[in-house]
This record gives structure tokens, C-alpha cells and sequence, in this order.
């Protein structure tokens, strides 16, 4: 079949990553036809969900403002995370990661002089939180837009309500863009002499053909997993984390904080995050070292909920990737394609890029198999990249206070990238220029595994310090602060930029 010919897509799964799917190839090809379906028996989840900066070019490329679609999710913004409890180094017992902005370049280089220079003996200071305007915001709990005569953008992320999301996203795709949407249980995947996806097989004994299928069915992987038997490679060695328990809980009265913590917790870590209408809550953690009863009974007393009727959702997670996510005529796209645990909020993101460097990749390729391999190895590297990042929480964190925390330390199945990341770190080298050199900017860049090692507190202990030696051109912090600070003045409270959209 050529490019010229109308193509037939075939999404199996709804859900954020099918509807975000869907939506994508629909706008991009409306010349070709685009068919989800959707099993009526998958259950809600609905735990709340936080994003990338990403996330905001997704709906900017639809043409959907913000005023559309986040009052009708329970969505709030996002300006970083900020972790707490994952050091027990004394002043860094928490830390801010920053979403970038056009202003880090007023800052950053300050911040990454002054944390060579810490690891390097000097007694300067090295949190990342001063430095950096998203910070200022989340802590002043200020929204992410500025007034318009500051002419300087601030990247930001969402919270919102991923159920909702994905029904918003459906009736986009189905009234907008011409998307067909079918209610189908799916229960045989037939494949040709070939080896590709011939059809789909309804429960109903419906046939549903395709020229090109796009696995979103979750972690059942029905398609590339199931069928086409792509291998799963595993992160466990490298990630505990497998479970996850989740409820919601009240806002504090008229407060929404426009950040999504992570709390270190015994086994693991409790994420919070504010909607709208409530808070969600959950508590990552490893089956190994505590059963789902005790996180359970751990995530209510962190939260004040252990006397509380409100009901908790027990999750598994499967950690990994599949070896290419583009089989035959099939992509993996999201949980069916891959997972890394949610400390980052990289689920949509990965999603995102995986759509769109498909749809290049395809393009290009003039609708033939011509770029499969690069575009697999592009995605596969992604992956791999991210895991790294997530991976570097556990392996510094400074707890010792149980078996998990001090196994995580402990563990040595990193891959080489975060070896050199880390030993360029603890030998004083040009963390920039070693993210360079590895060409891994593009996953995370340098501002944000600075401020993840200095976060930790990870420096050469408060005895070994020296004052700084004249001229040496630390940051001026007093100067730092003002230059944050007198950003800040231009932008109005979260509360009232959420209210602004009603």
C-alpha cells in the first residue's frame, strides 16, 4: 500500500495514551482513517496524574486552549516536583526539580559553578532551590503564567484527573477530527501467513480490519506482547518498585499547591497530587520489602487517613520495555509498549514522542518499514534514558534507615551512563560536558541532574570544607535572590489562574 492510499489505523485501547494516540494521527493524516476500540469492561482508575512540560505542546498542536479542557478535568499546573525525605543529609532534606525556563540562563550557570565548586571542597552554597524561578513559584504558590508585560515563558506541566482526560480526548477525536469509535471486547488477534496483524476479533465475532494497529491495551500488551511475542525486558534489577496503592483525599482549604510531591517512604515513595476537586494520593513501593497491606496501613498514616472509610485501589506495575515497540504492523504505545515507575510523570511524554516519531518515521519512510529500526533504537535509547534519571534517585539516596533504602544504595546493576554520570559527580568533573559527551541531554539535561545531585545533598562532608579562595567567582546569592524574587512579582496565584478559566 502507498502513501497515497488511504491508510486504515486501528487503535486497540482507549484510555489517555489511546485517545492521545488517536488524536495525534487523526490531526497529522486526516486524508487516512483512524478506528479505536474500546473495551466497555476496563475499569476507572482515575488516581490523578501529573505530566511534563510536554504535555502543553500536545494540546497547543490540537488547538485546544487551556480554558477548554482543564476545568473539565479537575486539571491544575504544575511547575516541578519537590522531593522530601530522600536524604538524611543535614540541609537537604528536600529539593525542588524545576521545570526549565527561559531564565535559567541567568542562573544555572551560577548553580553549576557553585556545585563543582562544593564537590570540590569549597563551602559555598549548592541547593538547587534559590536558584531557580519555578521553584519561587511553587513555594509562593503561584501559577506558571506570568503577567504580559513579563515577555519570559515558564514551562509547565499539569495535574489532572487521567479518566477525564482520556473522555475529553474522545470526544475531541471522534466530533473534531472524525475519529470512529467503537465498544468492543477484543478477544483474538489474528496474523497472517506473514506474521503481521491481519484482524481484530470481537467477542461478538465482529471482524475489525486494518492496514496498521496501535497497541493501548495497558499491560495486558494483547498486540505486540501476546501476539506478535516482541520480548519484555525488565527493569527490575535496575527499579524495586513494582506495586502501587492509591486513594484520594481533601484539599486543604483554599490552598492547591502547583507542584507534585514525592515523599520517601519505607519502602518506597507517596505521591500528592492537587487536582481541583481533590488531592490524589498513592504510595510506590517494592512487594519485596513490605506486603500491600502495610503500605497500606504506611500511606493512611502519612496522609491522617488510617482511620478513614475511603476505600484504596492496589496496582502492579510492570517495569520495563519491550525490545522495539514498531513490530510488523504494529506499534506499542504506553503501558502495552513500556513502563518506568511514575516519579517523574514520563508516561504521557513517552507517549507523545513515541506517536509523533512514528509518524515521522512512517512519513518519511513514504508509509514502508524503511526507519522501523532507527526509529526502535530512538525509542528504545529513550527509555534507557530515562531509566537512568529514576534509577539516580534510588542509587544516592542518603537513608539508612531500612533494608530498601540501603539496597538501592547498594545496588550496582546501573548502566555505564550513569556510572560515568556519576563518577564525573564525585571526581569534581564537568558534569555538562560528560552529559555532552554521552549525547543524553535530549532525556534530561544537565540543569536537572544537578539538581538532583546537589538536591541529595551529595558533596564531601561539612568538616572537609574550605572557604573559597579569593576570585574564585561564586555565585553572588544575595543577587541570585532578587533576581528570583523580583521575576516572581509577575505572576498572580495559582488559586486565582485556576479561577481565570471557569
Amino acid at each position: 500500500m502507498s502513501a497515497d492510499q488511504p491508510f486504515r489505523f486501528v487503535i486497540l485501547g482507549g484510555g489517555t495514551a489511546g485517545w492521545m494516540a488517536a488524536c495525534l494521527l487523526a490531526k497529522r493524516w486526516p486524508q487516512h482513517r483512524v478506528t479505536v476500540i474500546e473495551s466497555p469492561e476496563i475499569g476507572i482508575i482515575g488516581v490523578g496524574e501529573g505530566s511534563t512540560p510536554q504535555m502543553r505542546d500536545f494540546f497547543d498542536s490540537l488547538g485546544i486552549a487551556e480554558r477548554d479542557w482543564m476545568p473539565r478535568c479537575n486539571a491544575t499546573y504544575k511547575t516541578g516536583i519537590s522531593f522530601h525525605g530522600w536524604s538524611e543529609r543535614p540541609g537537604y532534606g528536600g529539593y525542588f526539580h524545576p521545570f526549565q525556563t527561559v531564565l535559567d540562563p541567568h542562573t544555572a550557570p551560577q548553580f553549576f559553578f557553585n556545585t563543582r565548586a562544593r564537590r570540590t571542597g569549597r563551602d559555598v552554597w549548592a541547593h538547587p532551590d534559590r536558584f531557580f524561578l519555578p521553584a519561587h513559584l511553587a513555594a509562593n504558590r503561584l501559577g506558571p503564567i506570568p503577567d504580559q508585560k513579563f515577555p519570559f515563558d515558564v514551562a509547565y506541566g499539569y495535574h489532572f484527573d487521567a479518566h477525564l482526560v482520556g473522555a475529553f480526548l474522545r470526544e475531541h477525536a471522534v466530533e473534531k477530527l472524525g475519529v470512529v469509535h467503537f465498544e468492543r471486547t477484543v478477544r483474538q488477534v489474528v496474523l497472517d501467513a506473514d506474521g503481521n496483524v491481519d484482524h481484530l476479533r470481537a467477542d461478538d465475532d465482529d471482524q475489525i480490519d486494518g492496514d496498521f494497529f496501535i497497541d493501548c491495551s495497558g499491560f495486558r500488551a494483547a498486540i505486540v506482547q501476546d501476539a506478535l511475542k516482541e520480548p519484555f525486558q525488565s527493569f527490575g534489577s535496575n527499579l524495586f518498585n513494582d506495586c502501587a496503592v492509591a486513594l484520594p483525599s481533601a484539599n486543604d482549604p483554599g490552598v492547591i499547591p502547583c507542584e507534585t510531591s514525592a515523599t520517601a517512604l519505607q519502602a518506597g515513595w507517596a505521591w500528592r497530587i492537587p487536582l481541583t476537586n481533590r488531592a490524589g494520593n498513592g504510595y510506590v513501593y517494592s512487594s519485596t520489602h513490605i506486603s500491600g497491606d502495610q503500605a497500606e496501613t504506611e500511606l493512611r498514616t502519612h496522609l491522617g487517613l488510617l482511620d478513614s472509610d475511603v476505600s484504596a485501589r492496589h496496582l502492579k506495575m510492570k517495569v520495563g520495555r519491550v525490545a522495539r515497540s514498531w513490530v510488523k504492523n504494529c506499534l506499542g504505545v504506553g503501558l502495552s509498549q513500556g513502563f518506568i515507575e511514575p516519579l517523574e510523570a514520563t508516561a504521557l511524554h513517552i507517549v507523545q514522542a513515541t506517536v509523533d516519531g512514528f509518524m515521522d518515521a512512517f512519513e518519511a519512510g513514504k508509509f514502508t518499514v524503511e526507519h522501523q529500526d532507527t526509529f526502535n533504537q530512538s525509542i528504545a535509547a529513550r527509555y534507557d534514558g530515562i531509566r537512568d534519571y529514576i534509577v539516580a534517585h534510588y542509587r544516592v539516596n542518603g537513608r539508612t534507615d531500612s533494608g530498601y533504602w540501603r539496597e538501592n544504595a547498594a545496588n550496582q546493576n546501573i548502566s555505564d551512563s550513569l556510572k560515568s554520570i556519576l563518577t564525573c559527580w564525585y571526581t569534581g568533573g564537568d558534569l555538562v560536558e560528560e552529559i555532552a559527551d554521552q549525547d543524553i541531554a535530549r532525556y534530561y539535561a544537565p540543569l536537572s541532574w544537578h539538581c538532583l545531585l546537589a538536591g541529595y545533598g551529595t558533596f564531601p562532608d561539612n568538616a572537609k570544607m574550605r572557604p573559597p579562595e579569593a576570585g574564585l567567582g561564586v555565585a553572588d546569592m544575595a543577587a541570585v535572590d532578587d533576581f528570583i524574587s523580583r521575576c516572581g512579582r509577575n505572576f498572580q496565584s495559582h488559586a486565582a489562574l485556576l479561577s481565570a478559566h471557569q
